[in-house]
């Protein structure tokens, strides 16, 4: 396979009127590297051979299953099947084909959260350490430009030690019984047999959670979470808060919610160190505030010459022309593609390449969650966090 031949992807999940694989398929088509040659899109096959039409695929290289997929595509010559696989299914089918798939040789990208629960999470953790496969764990929102540069200013000591993080993820989507009105993502995000025992705190608690550690550079060391279900007659959680203590000392505050009647996704991250802070929101996400006790604030905008290598490898229009979430999904799978190109060519990739989130990042939010859970369900105030590999 040549370095430089197009990355072929076959999707898993996706199927017709599917928001998140648009979204994927957009994203990592963007910059030319990859191309759809095959899919599994459904577990129904005749949805599977419709979303297959859609994409004008050809017909021999759609799937009814992903079994039937991973066979038949390695019988293919190698220059012709397909190199990564793209999951993007409910939470309770990410386990067996990742494992699947990087058995049979092939690179994983996955939507997140990492499994459908913790002991899943800790056996794949091992499956993919042992393979030689990259995989990318799909956390959009540390693509952002200005997300990375906040993780750079402070990984360079300019806010100084951090000593504060507030994060919040609120959302509104789920304000009434949308599941009891056969809303297909409502049905199955609310269910804990396809998403999880976690419900708001597994969907975007996680991201929130990621985007906490990665933009700080500080790990968790200990939790405090308490959790709602607003609505009567729902099995698992829409809101919550969790207070957090970091390995250096810092304390968090993360709240998430889906019953924030009215709220669309403005995800927001503030981060105050020993010298400054910084403020990031998605509504804004082409602008990072920096406050300082004895200046002005500074306004960073994406696009500008002035920022750190970060920010401007992840970067595609100039300054003013806004970029957003898929643009976020473009950046992990072009870091993703330029890592496996660099892996073909005997070559080590730039640090700003291999900036994306992967199996430690997935399996820390798999250990967020089962943590989550156990505190809430405990009267004990502070609940040690501790990862199993």
């Amino acid at each position: 396979m040549s370095a430089t031949q197009k990355l072929k992807i076959g999707l898993i999940g996706g199927g017709p009127g599917s928001f998140i694989g648009a979204i994927h398929l957009n994203g990592a088509l963007m910059d030319g590297m990859f191309e759809l040659v095959a899919g599994a899109f459904s577990s129904n096959p005749e949805k599977s051979i419709q979303r297959g039409k859609e994409l004008m695929l050809d017909p021999t290289r759609v799937y009814a299953n992903y079994d039937d997929m991973f066979a038949k595509e390695l019988g293919l010559p190698e220059s012709e099947r397909m190199d990564v696989v793209v999951i993007v299914t409910p939470n309770n089918l990410h386990f067996d084909p990742t494992v699947k798939a990087l058995n049979a040789g092939f690179h994983v990208a996955l939507d997140k959260p990492l499994t459908l629960n913790y002991t899943e999470a800790k056996e794949l953790y091992h499956v993919v350490k042992a393979s030689d496969r990259r995989f990318l764990l799909t956390h959009t929102y540390s693509g952002y430009p200005m997300i990375k540069q906040a993780k750079q200013m402070i990984t360079e000591g300019q806010i100084g030690k951090v000593r504060k993080v507030y994060v919040e993820y609120p959302q509104g989507w789920l304000w009434k019984l949308l599941e009891s009105e056969n809303n297909k993502q409502a049905e199955w995000r609310t269910d804990p047999k396809r998403n999880g025992l976690a419900g708001c705190m597994g969907d975007i608690g996680t991201h929130a959670f990621h985007l906490a550690e990665y933009v700080s550079g500080e790990k968790v060391a200990a939790i405090c979470a308490d959790l709602y279900i607003k609505l009567d007659g729902r099995p698992i959680d829409d809101d919550g808060v969790v207070l957090m203590r970091f390995e250096n000392g810092a304390s968090g505050v993360l709240t998430a919610s889906q019953t924030d009647t009215g709220a669309e996704n403005n995800l927001r991250i503030r981060i105050y160190g020993e010298k400054g802070g910084l403020e990031w929101q998605q509504e804004l996400n082409n602008t990072l505030i920096a406050r300082w006790p004895e200046a002005p604030d500074q306004i960073f905008r994406a696009g500008s010459a002035y920022l750190g290598s970060l920010a401007n490898e992840n970067t595609r229009t100039p300054a003013g022309h806004p970029e957003g979430y898929v643009e976020a999904f473009a950046n992990l799978y072009r870091n993703f593609a330029r890592c496996i190109y660099a892996d073909r060519a005997g070559e080590t990739p730039k640090p700003e390449w291999e900036d994306y989130p992967g199996i430690e990042d997935g399996i820390r939010g798999m250990a967020f969650i089962d943590h989550v859970l156990k505190s809430n369900e405990s009267d004990i105030k502070w609940t040690p966090f501790e990862v199993e590999k």
